[in-house]
């Protein structure tokens, strides 16, 4: 087994530094009426803190789990058994068809921009056509990050990186509650995943990328690529563990079989390779692109001015009719792969690289 290499991590605060980290959540004046009270919530705080209690509350693994015995997060357990039930959902043939919708940009009329996003009008479009066909579409708008109260997709810790079976589906690096990251959303959004038979992301390019708001989604999502269901036979974080499991690890893929479209858009630049990246992000994911009319990329008003990119909107009904034929395309992919009429075009193959 490879050595557990050590010695990056800063040492944990003093108790000076954690009261200054700490009060900065109450800058505001308004909290000196209670400072008493916060004072007192402070201490306690400092406690989970130095005494680093990640899951303060738990409960046994139970049967089934490699080790029964192990005291599992309450919330983990709590997604975990919400997974499962959204999976045999997705299952059942009997269930309507269900299509999320990712609005990936940052822009809403509740925060600093104080104008909703063509991403969020392109979105609509999607849902507006999918639910006249019949299907349940699901609108996720990641842009709630920027204007919801305490909203977070926290950032991945890279556990897949020290051995994939450190990386726990879903995953378990949050809440962690003696560093207060807590109120992550991917919880849900994992919920949302698996529920879905079929997934469609709009985006628009930021610096020849896609927005953080999706690339928070995007990294947290590792954990549904070969990510380990039992966190009991790693027994929580235990690198030496992980690594003896990655021996013969067989690397799941928790939302293979899904079909996708892609929607990208910008002003200037970035729009092919912002969308090639995300085409080859959700292949290596095992799922199918439902048509060569699924993934899309357009300018809206090519070097124009952002204070019309609205109007230059309304005008191109061109491309508002190509991003409803994704909508369409996403559609006949999933009654096709749910009634069985199509097929992966790798069933069956064995992978000779797994990872």
């Amino acid at each position: 087994m490879s050595t557990v290499r050590k010695g990056q991590a800063p040492a944990k605060l003093n108790r000076d530094e954690f009261r200054l980290v700490f009060s900065r959540n109450f800058f505001n004046p308004s909290f000196e009426k209670v400072g008493k009270e916060l004072a007192a919530v402070e201490q306690v705080a400092w406690e989970n803190y130095v005494n680093s209690e990640k899951s303060p509350v738990t409960v046994k693994a139970g049967p089934g789990a490699a080790d029964p015995d192990y005291d599992l997060s309450v919330e983990w357990k709590e997604a975990s058994d919400r997974l499962k039930a959204a999976a045999a959902r997705q299952m059942d043939r009997d269930t309507q068809s269900r299509v999320l919708i990712i609005c990936a940009s940052a822009r809403n009329d509740g925060s600093c921009p104080s104008e909703i996003s063509k991403t969020w009008r392109l979105s609509k479009l999607c849902e507006e056509l999918l639910l006249a066909e019949g299907f349940e579409p699901d609108l996720l708008d990641l842009s709630l990050l920027t204007s919801d109260y305490d909203r977070h997709i926290h950032p991945c810790k890279a556990c897949a990186s020290t051995a994939m079976p450190l990386c726990h589906w879903p995953c378990s690096c949050y809440p962690n509650h003696s560093l207060n990251q807590n109120n992550d959303w991917m919880n849900e959004i994992y919920e949302k995943w698996v529920s879905a038979h079929g997934v469609i992301i709009l985006t628009p390019v930021y610096w020849y990328q896609v927005p953080a708001t999706l690339k928070l989604m995007i990294d947290r999502l590792v954990c549904a690529d070969g990510g380990n269901p039992d966190p009991s036979s790693t027994h929580g974080k235990k690198a030496e563990e992980a690594k003896a499991l990655e021996e013969n690890w067989d690397y799941p893929k928790h939302l293979a079989g899904r079909a996708y479209g892609l929607v990208v858009h910008g002003d200037v630049a970035g729009i092919e390779s912002t969308r090639r990246s995300l085409s080859d992000w959700l292949d290596w994911m095992g799922l199918i692109s439902a048509s060569p009319t699924s993934q899309l990329d357009r300018f809206v008003g090519y070097y124009g001015s952002y204070a019309d990119s609205h109007e230059t909107l309304d005008e191109d009904t061109a491309f508002q009719e190509e991003v409803r034929n994704v909508a369409r395309a996403v559609g006949t992919a999933v009654r096709d792969i749910r009634s069985g009429k199509s097929l992966p075009a790798n069933r069956g193959m064995g992978n000779p690289r797994k990872k």
